[in-house]
């Protein structure tokens, strides 16, 4: 057990080397979240986080922004956030935070916790056989709505589903009878995680 859980801990460690604040520089990590961002008119829109440190962010945007204009954004998990424009590049802007001391403590916090997140996630994908169905044809169950989906693959802890329902993240569903949580998006749809380990021989036989 030793053995195996030193290389995450210095992984992990290593990662909160890098976001943790420093007055020389701040150092940005590649982080994908979802979220909203408001103008200083008061308009709002979309956007994807690209990468982020305690310091700033860029940001993707359907908008160009001003130069020094300033900009609350809004993302999955972490929250609110206000900085001013740098620069805009081709399709979206980078941020840099107007943010106090104890807030910039709190984000790094945020962020070690949510790159630890996807460590854990790629150590389970690692550990865990993943299926990819022959007909992974069925539907989840959001808030009561049957929606049809395609399993692309699944393992005894989760799956990756194709869908265009975009459930947020932490919410309960059920993939035809199987309890999940959503813990992530990606192009083409949902990832989740069951709440009770399935039994692999179970998996082949509903899946497979």
């Amino acid at each position: 057990m030793v053995a195996q859980s030193a290389p995450f801990n210095y992984r992990a460690q290593a990662i909160a080397a890098r976001i943790t604040p420093d007055r020389r520089r701040h150092k940005r990590v590649t982080l994908t979240l979802l979220g909203r961002f408001m103008r200083a008119n008061k308009q709002e829109y979309p956007c994807k986080l690209h990468d982020i440190s305690v310091g700033g962010c860029a940001l993707m945007a359907p908008v160009d922004v001003e130069p020094n204009e300033r900009i609350v954004a809004y993302f999955d998990h972490i929250g609110g956030i206000e900085g001013s424009v740098v620069r805009n590049f081709e399709g979206g802007f980078t941020l840099r935070f107007a943010i106090t001391h104890h807030r910039r403590e709190k984000l790094a916090a945020q962020l070690t916790w949510l790159i630890n997140r996807d460590v854990l996630h790629e150590i389970d994908e690692r550990r865990h056989e993943r299926i990819v169905p022959r007909n992974g044809n069925t539907h989840v169950n959001v808030g009561g709505v049957a929606i049809p989906c395609q399993v692309l693959d699944v393992s005894i802890s989760g799956a990756s589903i194709a869908t265009a329902a975009r459930p947020p993240i932490g919410e309960e569903v059920l993939l035809g009878k199987l309890r999940a949580r959503v813990v992530r998006y990606h192009e083409q749809g949902v990832g989740l995680q069951f709440l009770d380990t399935q039994a692999p021989t179970a998996l082949r036989r509903y899946f497979g």
